[in-house]
């Protein structure tokens, strides 16, 4: 929700980012200290390298990553206390936490090809149980997200190409992933030409079956590659997460904290 809230963007504006495109690059890298932008290109992924440069290093010099990672940490807190998450009394906010922190710092054990969420487990926790808890999602977002890259890349599929099989899913609105990820009519296109010839799309932005095999693949292969972090929950912890934080994600949905900006 951090990527979505007005909150967020008020913060950035306040240490020098108006532009709420260079504020998303900046804030996500500012675990890595002033990232380049070809850091960030190649951890980010699916983004067009020259939306990226637009962003980077320019942000560095009106901002420093300290500042970033503190607007980001106040504006995740003042989000959630808007939704009145730290404050409902169905929110079993302390079971939540420490079965979602023990998971957290078990992936911090199995750091390996996780530059994104290895950067983001060097942060100290915020020590505040609500922070807190949306820090060890933070990390466990960023760690399934590190593997879904090395499955990616291991696919043969650069980050345009997996933007497309995303798209054609029809999970999201085409709109808003071209204008978010900043690539031209023509460069989708080229990729779409580019996935059509390999046979994974049909007529139109639609997956062929072989398409739809990939997918699966890719996403089976992912959550594979996440399991350290739940492996130390058990089925039984697994599934005492998933009751709980659901809880916590239908409040985010009903505070108004993840609508798309198109």
């Amino acid at each position: 929700m951090i990527y979505f809230v007005p909150e967020a963007l008020k913060r950035y504006a306040a240490v020098g980012l108006a532009d709420p495109r260079h504020a998303y690059f900046a804030s996500r890298a500012a675990a890595f200290g002033p990232a380049s932008p070809e850091v960030v290109i190649a951890t980010f992924y699916n983004f067009s390298p020259h939306l990226v440069r637009q962003a980077l290093p320019a942000a560095w010099e009106v901002t420093s990553p300290e500042q970033l990672r503190a607007a980001r940490l106040e504006a995740a807190d003042a989000a959630l206390r808007r939704a009145g998450i730290h404050s409902n009394p169905e929110l079993e906010l302390e079971e939540t936490l420490a079965l979602a922190r023990r998971a957290a710092e078990a992936a911090c054990e199995r750091l390996d090809g996780r530059p994104l969420f290895a950067a983001h487990a060097a942060l100290p926790w915020p020590d505040d149980p609500l922070l807190d808890l949306w820090h060890a999602q933070t990390l466990l977002r960023e760690y399934r997200g590190d593997g879904h890259i090395a499955v990616l890349v291991n696919e043969g599929l650069t980050g345009r190409e997996a933007l497309i099989l995303h798209a054609a899913t029809g999970d999201l609105p085409v709109v808003f992933l071209k204008i978010s990820r900043g690539w031209t009519e023509e460069e989708w296109a080229e990729g779409e030409d580019g996935l059509r010839s390999r046979g994974l799309l049909g007529e139109g932005l639609t997956l062929s079956d072989q398409g739809r095999e990939l997918r699966a693949r890719i996403e089976s292969r992912t959550d594979a590659l996440a399991l350290p972090a739940y492996a130390a929950l058990g089925e039984e912890g697994c599934a005492r997460l998933a009751e709980l934080a659901r809880g916590f994600g239908r409040a985010v949905v009903d505070g108004g904290l993840l609508k798309l900006a198109i």
